[in-house]
């Protein structure tokens, strides 16, 4: 859930009034948001980088509110303010508009066809004789920042770029060439520099050096040029110093590049629907259009499209739990930004304006009649159907295993079921483990490339961070794995099983073969070559001792895991120097 941070003299003046801060906390509840913290850019940097990075800051209260992830439109002040000023009705529902197309024509991106193979989209709009103050300048650049963290995914799906028109000329073209041939002086910099020398450049900046892998390894970077060769950028890496915004920027040209089209059209929309007040004609919006030149396709951004939808008043009532006549509803849903009037018995149309891209579905228009209704108005009464929660027989058994085993001395462990490729392949002698594992498909870091097969690695870690305790050390684990099973659906199943290993100065095999005994004696299971009992029997796995393994075999002659001391390499793998016992073993067929 994206938190912004907005100074209360900021909030003050986009409110036209003063809130306390219980006032505004209130307030935030109703809307359904919440006031996460009131705080300081001093005291929030002097958190994070210490009391030296933060002596030149200010002491201005800064309330800072959790926004859902999906409501675009509160990531800014200005859209957070509109929404809450709507709600609370004191001003009306504004209407969005385009511009009046100039005697010259609408500005034009055309596309070459070398930009399918990095980044193939990219929409524009232009803002018109707009007015920026310090305080407006910082909103447009952060929500550009907040939209990039959020929906663009670190500008993987969408990379926003902005410029003074003034300083540019159209029709710009939107290219693909290869790094040594793009030149140009990027934001903030005294001197050109090629896009490889920017790669190096980038490479030790703290902010920008997360972006450049998302071209780094193309052939081509895709890069805007005006009408007279001007670099404007080189998404979504870096803009042109020549076409920077200022404060006394009057026009803005809008562009952003995108790998997926419909993300594009919502973030252009948020922009120019949040900053388009501040223009000459409030909420008015100039179109660019844009050209593919291998398809001849003209499309023309932005959208700010008002969709339609229908609903009915008994399927919200019902999902919410109230009684509203239409044309209560209609006056709630307004209050949300949505304009509904009523268009028959029971049913309600409503048009969604161009900043709720949230609202998908009925279900979205029932939640904001809840919001405006108020949950806390909303009356407490039992369920209409009962039930009676009952745990699963697998977690029942756990559960009882659980506390018999902590009874015994044993502590249990808790461990991720992801881990790395190594840890159950070649850390456990185990190569070949890798073809029955679930892999992950874009790991994010090297201990979380797939669920595991084992619960082993995660003891040996945890025996690993807590060697300096005294011993003999003696952990347990009753979880899931995940294995390949071609039967499921999906692919892949989870087995339940129990893991324990004992450290000490002997690898101590007694200990761990009463630890096994008390845990089949507690499943009712005993030791007898029996089609009701258990046993153990000599096995070779690479994991353990050769000569000091064993694998157990249950109930009707199921081999339910293995027994023995570990391997030197395994031990040694892991970071531990002691001899260590280990059991591991399915529960499932005990149910």
């Amino acid at each position: 859930m994206p938190t912004v941070g907005i100074k209360k003299v900021i909030l003050d003046k986009h409110f036209n009034r003063n809130y306390t801060e219980k006032e505004f906390d209130e307030l935030c509840f109703e809307y359904g948001l919440e006031l996460d913290e009131i705080t300081s850019e001093k005291a929030a940097v002097e958190k994070e980088r210490g009391t030296d990075a933060a002596v030149d800051l200010n002491d201005q209260e800064v309330y800072k509110i959790d926004i859902p992830a999906n409501r675009y439109d509160l990531l800014s002040v200005e859209g957070l303010a509109r929404a809450i000023r709507i709600f609370k009705q004191e001003i009306p529902s504004p209407q969005y508009k385009f511009a009046d197309v100039p005697k010259s024509g609408l500005q034009k991106i055309i596309v070459k066809k070398e930009t399918a193979q990095v980044r193939p989209f990219v929409v524009g709009a232009v803002l018109r004789n707009i007015s920026f103050d310090a305080d407006s300048y910082a909103s447009f650049i952060d929500l550009q920042d907040k939209l990039h963290q959020n929906i663009c995914r670190k500008r993987t799906l969408v990379a926003i770029g902005t410029h003074d028109l003034d300083t540019v000329q159209g029709p710009f073209e939107y290219r693909a060439e290869a790094p040594k041939d793009i030149k140009f002086k990027p934001l903030n910099q005294t001197k050109e520099y090629t896009a490889e020398e920017l790669m190096t450049l980038y490479s030790s900046d703290s902010h920008l050096k997360a972006y450049l892998p998302i071209i780094q390894n193309h052939p081509v970077y895709p890069v805007i040029y005006d009408k007279n060769g001007v670099v404007c950028s080189m998404p979504p890496i870096i803009n042109g110093e020549h076409s920077k915004i200022t404060l006394n920027t009057k026009n803005v040209f809008i562009e952003a590049t995108a790998t997926d089209k419909q993300k594009a059209f919502v973030v252009l929309d948020t922009i120019v629907t949040l900053f388009s007040q501040y223009c000459a004609k409030p909420f008015t919006v100039e179109q660019v259009e844009v050209v593919y030149e291998e398809t001849g396709v003209k499309e023309v951004y932005p959208l700010l499209a008002y969709r339609e939808m229908t609903v009915t008043t008994p399927e919200i009532n019902t999902k919410i739990g109230i009684q509203l006549k239409e044309e209560e509803m209609a006056t709630l849903l307004n209050k949300m930004s949505l304009k509904a009037e009523v268009v028959g018995k029971e049913t309600l149309k409503v048009v969604v304006p161009p900043t709720r891209h949230d609202i998908l579905h009925a279900c979205d228009v029932a939640e904001d009649v809840g919001v405006a209704y108020g949950y806390n108005n909303l009356v407490t009464r039992l369920p209409e159907s009962n039930t009676v929660a009952v745990a699963f027989p697998i977690n029942k058994l756990c559960d009882n295993l659980r506390i018999e085993i902590a009874a015994a001395g044993w502590t249990e462990a808790l461990n991720f079921a992801l881990c790395s490729r190594d840890d159950i392949s070649t850390k456990l002698r185990q190569p070949e483990a890798l073809s029955h594992a679930v892999h992950i498909g874009n790991p994010k870091t090297l201990e979380f490339q797939v669920a595991r097969t084992s619960l082993l690695p995660g003891l040996l870690k945890t025996l690993a961070s807590n060697r300096d305790m005294p011993l003999p050390l003696k952990l347990f684990e009753l979880q899931d794995v995940i294995v390949k099973d071609s039967t499921m659906d999906v692919g892949a199943r989870n087995e339940r099983r129990l893991a324990a290993v004992y450290y000490n100065k002997a690898a101590g095999f007694e200990i761990i073969q009463g630890f096994l005994d008390r845990m089949m004696r507690m499943l009712n299971v005993n030791p007898a070559k029996a089609d009701n009992g258990y046993y153990i029997e000599a096995d070779e796995n690479p994991t353990y001792f050769p000569g000091r393994c064993a694998k157990i075999i249950g109930p009707k002659g199921v081999v339910l895991g293995h027994i023995g001391a570990l391997h030197p390499e395994v031990i040694t793998s892991f970071g531990l120097t002691l001899p260590c016992g280990a059991v591991e073993f399915n529960v499932e067929p005990f149910l």
